[in-house]
């Protein structure tokens, strides 16, 4: 039986540290060079040197105040602020690159659709082809307030704002200019076909957008959609819109649970459950030699933040630790954050009572998924253990330090796992979803698609 594809992202944001706070204090890293153009260009490089499918660049738009009910422990340990936007890094790694692919997170509920539409179908004008969004619905009570909410939307109610956001998207991207409506007709001086532009005509509960898109089809016209939302409602989501579904749990059973879960949904969703691809979030610390791989981590470990790490958490996870004892057990508490984040720590793993200080440390490096330590035929057998076990298709790639962890996973990792034919040498041609799946536009039974078939839509 051949083996499973590998699917691969580098995990990054436009921000100091991301997954592994504390860690920008080591001598080797230099994630606080991410303000520089230079910083992005030379991973871009490094990526598609590994022939890695793309860089996933996280976002939040608020701190992370729920650890001591304040944002200073944030602040300090530089635990995701400061944040740049990661919009404008993608030109700039689209530059210097010809085949990596760009997976960039955009909330639902804070920008209007429109105007969205536009911004994306111009960075997939930009890129050629190469751009993902990465749909999330914002989980921070900060981010609300500083955006004209007095608190954050029910977890639920977000997901209804997102799916009818897609509605719009869709319609924008899929329905508004046809096939064929751009001329460049110099001769007789007509750039697009009016008769084949269309307004969307959309009032819905959330929205109304009754004109037309901005912009001419871009080639992917939707970009790729990838989604990261773990919980009951978010999978439901996931399983009627995604192609790419990135989960972050700390074990293979979680993680199992997890994919079993979201495959289950698809098929209630009537899509084949293996169409849409899990990646996993995943840290290697590679040396040479098992040896010197663990030199590392125990060097690493010197450096995390344990402030940081709650600080992390809290945002996560809307429960403030600051109170407990660093030996007291973890409970599950609902709220209106991240619902899958608490439940990995609490519900799904029964047998594994987390206390506050495991959990500081754990997420100390990588966050909360699994962190790989070994050769790099070591880690290399971790992520084959992985796919078997969990029956995800690939990973996020997150870092200790950086460039670093990236550096060492491409030039010893990628070549272990070409020589076992489990990831790519070379590229194809054509854009992000050409690359993932063999095709340039999403395929006629995506829910995006009927917005192409209709006649209905007036000029």
């Amino acid at each position: 039986m051949p083996k499973k594809r590998i699917y691969l992202n580098a995990f990054d944001m436009n921000c100091v540290g991301h997954q592994s706070p504390g860690l920008w204090t080591h001598p080797d890293d230099q994630s606080s060079t991410y303000k520089d153009a230079e910083y992005w260009e030379n991973l871009a490089r490094l990526l598609e040197k590994g022939k890695f499918d793309a860089i996933f660049l996280a976002d939040v738009l608020g701190t992370y105040d729920v650890y001591q009910d304040s944002r200073n422990p944030a602040v300090r340990q530089a635990a995701q602020v400061p944040v740049n936007d990661p919009a404008f890094v993608v030109p700039i790694m689209a530059q210097v690159t010809k085949h990596l692919g760009f997976g960039l997170t955009a909330s639902t509920s804070y920008e209007h659709p429109y105007s969205f539409a536009r911004r994306i179908s111009t960075l997939d004008h930009l890129t050629k082809g190469r751009i993902g969004w990465n749909i999330v619905t914002s989980y921070l009570e900060s981010a609300a307030k500083n955006l004209g909410l007095d608190q954050q939307i029910n977890h639920d109610e977000r997901y209804n704002i997102a799916d009818e956001y897609l509605e719009v998207v869709y319609k924008l991207w899929e329905g508004s200019w046809e096939d064929g409506a751009v001329l460049i007709d110099k001769k007789q001086k007509i750039y697009t076909d009016p008769n084949k532009v269309h307004d969307i005509n959309h009032n819905g509960k959330y929205f109304k957008v009754p004109g037309a898109h901005l912009c001419e089809p871009s080639p992917q016209r939707t970009p790729v959609i990838f989604q990261a939302g773990a919980s009951k409602k978010g999978r439901q989501f996931a399983a009627k819109h995604a192609e790419l579904v990135f989960i972050s749990v700390p074990t293979a059973p979680i993680g199992q649970t997890f994919v079993k879960a979201l495959r289950e949904e698809a098929k209630n969703a009537g899509r084949n459950p293996n169409e849409i691809k899990v990646l996993s979030l995943f840290t290697p610390i590679v040396g040479r030699n098992e040896e010197e791989a663990y030199s590392k981590f125990e060097e690493y470990k010197k450096h995390t933040s344990y402030e940081g790490g709650l600080a992390l958490f809290g945002g996560w996870t809307g429960v403030d630790l600051s109170s407990y004892d660093p030996d007291d057990k973890i409970e599950y508490i609902k709220n209106d954050a991240i619902h899958s984040a608490l439940e990995t720590f609490t519900k799904i793993d029964p047998e594994k009572h987390w206390t506050v200080k495991q959990v500081a440390e754990f997420v100390g490096i990588g966050g909360i998924g699994p962190v790989a330590v070994g050769s790099p035929e070591q880690v290399a057998d971790e992520m084959e253990k992985w796919i078997e076990e969990t029956d995800v298709d690939g990973f996020n790639i997150a870092y200790a330090v950086t460039p670093g962890t990236f550096e060492d996973f491409v030039e010893l990792v990628i070549p272990v796992l070409q020589e076992r034919g489990l990831v790519r040498k070379e590229y194809a041609d054509g854009g992000l979803r050409k690359n993932l799946f063999g095709y340039e536009q999403l395929p006629d039974h995506h829910p995006a698609r009927q917005y192409r078939k209709q006649s209905t839509l007036q000029v």
